[in-house]
This record gives C-alpha cells, structure tokens and sequence, in this order.
C-alpha cells in the first residue's frame, strides 16, 4: 500500500494490538480465475513466529482455499477505526480557506503463506476463535455448549489455514499533516459527536499528533 513516511507504523505489537481488535480481515488471493477476496474472522498467534502467525476457517465450498494450495502467496487487510473529516474543524480554514475534506484510518496489511492444516489443527482454531470473541461477554457461550455430533458435522464442512506473516505494514492517516490548532479542532469536532467510532478516532489522533 501507498505509505508515506508521516503516516508509517512500524510498531509491531501496535500492529498487533489492531489485528486483534479488529479480527475481520479480508483474505485476498490470485488464482485460477484471478484475484479473490473474502472476510473472515482471523485468529493472530503473535509468538508462533517472528511478526505472527494467522489462523482461519473457510467454508468448504468456498475456492479460495484450493487455490492457495496452487498459489499460497497472501495479503490479509485488516481495518481500523476510520472517520470522515471535514475542513470545517481546521483553524486554517478560518485564517486562509485553504483547507479540503479528507478520511483519517487506521489499517494493517499482512503477506504471507497459506498453508492448509489438519483437522486437530482446525479444532483449537474454533475454540481459539470462540474464546477470543466470547470473553467479551458475561456469560460466553462455549464450543461445549453445543451437541457435539452436531460441531463434527459443521467441522467437516470447513477448512482450516495458517498463513505465517512474512511481512506487515501498517498505516496510520491520522491528522499528522495538519497543524497543533488544526489537531485540536479534529479532535473537539469528533468529541462533539459522541459515539464510538469518533471517539476512537478522537483519541488516535490525540496519540498520534505531533509537530
């Protein structure tokens, strides 16, 4: 991706801390009959490998995996917190009119290997996944909470991959251009609308400023 250097984020376990925020990634491939893409939910094991390792489950049904046995080559897009951000909350705009609209967001991208596992493999992929997900909630729901000739069955209808990241970019486009008054005008005009996603973002900005 294109990554000027104002915008490059080369802290790992913030890359990290991303892709598991934000588990919905967008698996994209090359095969028979070209690119493919899909989102799933990705499970990052960070001490499996240098910069992580990727695990994930796909219908059965779905191509993409027969074609990353042929071409294992990967890119795996996960995306942050994003907003639109308009001229108006910029000082500049009161001092000069110089100003355009713009998108602040976060994202990170990740290339490696496909390879295809086993079905013990895909087992603790589920439970890793379910557990990820669920411990968020008061009273997670469990694999074991189901029948468990009824999980054989969805299990021998998807297949599991693990994709060892050999490179990761991250990108931060968050106000950096822009000056100390124009930050702080980004950062009350998204305080100023007060739900979650402006929040966020109102606070990347506030870490990530600088002069």
């Amino acid at each position: 991706m294109y990554e000027p250097p104002l915008h490059r984020n080369e802290n790992l376990p913030e890359l990290h801390a991303l892709i598991k925020e934000r588990v919905f990634g967008l698996l994209i491939s090359k095969g028979a009959e070209g690119l493919i893409a899909n989102s799933l939910p990705f499970v990052l094991d960070t001490a499996a490998s240098k910069l992580g390792v990727l695990k994930v489950h796909l219908a059965r049904a779905n191509p993409q995996w027969r074609d990353l046995q042929e071409q294992p080559d990967a890119l795996v897009v996960f995306e942050g917190h994003d907003h639109y951000i308009t001229p108006s909350w910029y000082a500049t705009k009161q001092e000069t009119g110089k100003v355009v609209p713009t998108w602040n967001y976060t994202m990170v991208q990740a290339k490696g290997r496909a390879k295809v596992m086993d079905d013990a493999w895909l087992g603790q992929q589920i439970l890793e996944l379910t557990q990820a997900l669920e411990q968020r909630r008061e009273q997670p729901w469990a694999v074991g909470d189901a029948p468990a000739d009824f999980i054989a069955m969805l299990r021998r209808a998807i297949v599991g991959l693990e994709i060892e990241i050999l490179d990761i970019r991250g990108k931060w486009k968050t106000s950096q251009n822009r000056n100390a008054a124009d930050r702080a005008g980004v950062i009350s005009g998204l305080d100023a609308l007060g739900d979650e996603d402006s929040r966020a973002m109102a606070g990347i900005v506030r870490e990530t400023g600088r002069d």
